[in-house]
């Protein structure tokens, strides 16, 4: 009987079949709102995330199959309801997109950085540069400062890093580059600092133990202990630096050092996606107690009992309209630069980067389409045949569409990801090396782009698993 879903020349699939598979939709669909209510609402907890996840899977299968099979439905019914499924799929998937976005922008960060890569699933820190930058510059004309005496704070008493990220003209630092020496009056006021006068003469030690490491010829180099006992290196100086110039910031435990330019980018990055995702967590939570959603619950309610079919559903043959499915996304796909995207490192992805347009890039639209029109497909050949092969399909097809899907999806990711890191950069008075920063990390999220469709192309060329 299996063997019967997989031949194209087996009898007609009767609306029945779509029926049944949208009451099981309905039931599941139901069930993941039980475990959202059970696992609270406005928790922030693993099981309300999974409960959403599974509302929108749901959603997005009943939203399909009312789509694609249209003819065989109550016209009235199925258009009242699909544009409501996908408001609530659409609604629920923003605040994950946010999370997921900050997380590929942090780990392309700290990759580009030529940081240790993080192991996927486990969402960085927010950057916090401040650590490792000076709060003032010393002059050549400063006074010495006696050994073991406390580093002076801003006037107002205002910590570094908050004092930075309010723009305060006193605490804004230098930037941070490789080579470049770093003021060593930047040191924390409880960390024993080693200060030398302005001709190069090293200042007796300060209270407490320093590393020999840290003592040079001409220059004395304030160390701060890093975690695990651990030192940071020492940075050499370069020409004429002064004296105390050579100190090296400590990496924060987990992540490696970033420069200023970067750690700047990833904190503007956390800020924005941030509160980007506060307020997609708000509206979910208000679409999940609006009399709208409401409204829906109890229609997807009557469905898992009864499923309104079309007066010419009798007899109807389910298989033409997934053949047209296929088809539309055979169009879809004939229609891409599939002999451009197979090439590598073609750059095509990087057109218009510099555009001063705000919206999206035009040649991505006919990418995500494909993606829209993949996933009806395989929708389409779920209520058919489950998780077998659909009609006109080779046995061998899931797997090639199932890798074509996933180079869709990361081609998506990082095309959003892009444009987050665009949108970024164009923050009023952020810092030259910030800008950098956020331009190569958008120029890396449009080589993923490129990375994506060459994954898609060879993929879906791929000849089924059973050809010869």
């Amino acid at each position: 009987m299996a063997q019967q879903h997989h031949d194209p020349t087996a009898g007609p699939v009767p609306a029945d079949v779509l029926a049944r598979h949208l009451r099981d939709r309905a039931t599941e669909f139901l069930r993941a709102l039980r475990l959202h209510r059970e696992s609270g609402a406005g928790a922030a907890s693993e099981d309300s995330a999974e409960a959403a996840r599974a509302l929108r899977r749901a959603a997005r299968r009943i939203s399909a199959g009312l789509y694609t099979f249209q003819p065989v439905l109550d016209p009235a019914w199925s258009q009242a309801l699909g544009p409501e499924l996908a408001w609530v799929s659409g609604t629920l998937s923003l605040e994950d997109a946010c999370a997921s976005r900050l997380n590929q922008l942090l780990l392309a960060l700290h990759r580009l950085s030529g940081t240790p890569d993080t192991p996927p699933g486990v969402r960085l820190p927010p950057p916090r540069p401040t650590r490792r930058t000076p709060t003032s510059t010393a002059t050549p004309e400063a006074p010495s400062v006696p050994a073991g005496a406390p580093t002076p704070t801003p006037a107002d008493g205002t910590p570094p890093d908050v004092a930075r990220h309010l723009g305060t003209s006193a605490a804004r630092p230098a930037p941070h580059a490789s080579g470049t020496p770093t003021p060593a009056d930047g040191t924390p006021p409880d960390v024993p600092r080693t200060a030398s006068s302005a001709s190069g003469a090293p200042a007796p030690r300060a209270t407490g133990t320093q590393p020999a490491a840290a003592r040079r010829t001409g220059t004395v180099t304030a160390t701060v202990p890093a975690p695990d006992d651990r030192h940071a290196a020492d940075r050499r100086p370069e020409g004429n630096a002064r004296p105390g110039d050579a100190r090296t910031p400590r990496p924060s435990p987990g992540r490696g050092n970033l420069t200023v330019g970067a750690a700047k980018a990833g904190a503007l990055l956390d800020r924005q996606l941030t509160l980007a995702r506060t307020r997609a967590h708000s509206t979910a939570l208000q679409a999940l107690g609006s009399s709208r959603f409401h409204a829906l619950a109890d229609q997807v309610a009557v469905l898992a009992s009864e499923v309104p079919l079309a007066p010419a559903a009798d007899g109807a043959d389910l298989r033409p309209l997934a053949d047209a499915a296929r088809e539309r996304l055979a169009d879809a796909v004939a229609a891409l630069p599939l002999l451009t995207a197979g090439s590598p490192y073609n750059a095509e992805a990087l057109v218009h980067g510099l555009s001063p347009d705000l919206a999206p890039h035009p040649q991505d639209a006919p990418w995500h389409q494909v993606r829209l029109l993949l996933r009806l497909h395989r929708y389409a050949r779920e209520v058919l045949h489950g998780s077998g092969d659909g009609p006109g399909d080779s046995p061998g097809d899931g797997p090639r569409l199932l890798a074509a899907g996933e180079a869709l999806d990361r081609h998506r990711d990082a095309a959003e990801a892009a444009a987050a890191a665009a949108q970024a950069a164009r923050t009023p008075r952020i810092a030259p090396a910030t800008a950098y920063a956020l331009g190569v990390l958008h120029a890396d999220q449009r080589h993923e782009v490129e990375a994506a469709r060459y994954a898609f192309q060879r993929a879906w060329q791929k000849p089924a698993a059973d050809s010869p």
